[in-house]
């Protein structure tokens, strides 16, 4: 059986964030989810986004939203469409937010204040486009 952390029902609040967050832009947030990261969790993240396919999307405008969890590391990064029109600390404030619930136990409460805060900031650069459709799947990704 495949390893998953959260109940359903969890995992439902969060592809429900993401949902909602995709609806305020254009953009496609993905959140993977492993137990355990050796290194670098920004490298990591960095091969997931090619694995997972993300650079499809057609603005370039995909963000992972990866978290190792007992291993107590995460990271966030958007493709090359949103690194060309996005300041350098663009990511800091949701890192902050997230950091924050992490901190208090609440990893499941994290993703979605990082997700929603994604989808928000998102939003100035990448406004909603209704004909876009659902580029990415919403669903939660896992690894071992």
């Amino acid at each position: 059986m495949a390893w998953k952390p959260f109940s359903s029902k969890i995992e439902r609040s969060i592809v429900e964030a993401i949902q909602r967050a995709e609806d305020t832009c254009s953009g496609e947030i993905r959140v993977h989810l492993d137990r355990y990261c050796k290194g670098d969790p920004v490298f990591k993240a960095k091969n997931l986004f090619f694995h997972l396919e993300m650079e499809k999307t057609k603005q370039r405008n995909g963000v992972l939203i990866y978290a190792a969890i007992k291993d107590r590391k995460f990271s966030i990064i958007g493709d090359e469409g949103i690194d060309a029109k996005v300041p350098d600390d663009f990511w800091e404030t949701t890192k902050e937010l997230m950091l924050a619930k992490f901190a208090q136990g609440d990893i499941p409460g994290g993703l979605v204040v990082g997700i929603e805060h994604a989808g928000e900031q998102l939003s100035t650069y990448f406004p909603s486009d209704e004909d876009k459709g659902n580029e990415l799947t919403d669903d939660i990704s896992y690894g071992a």
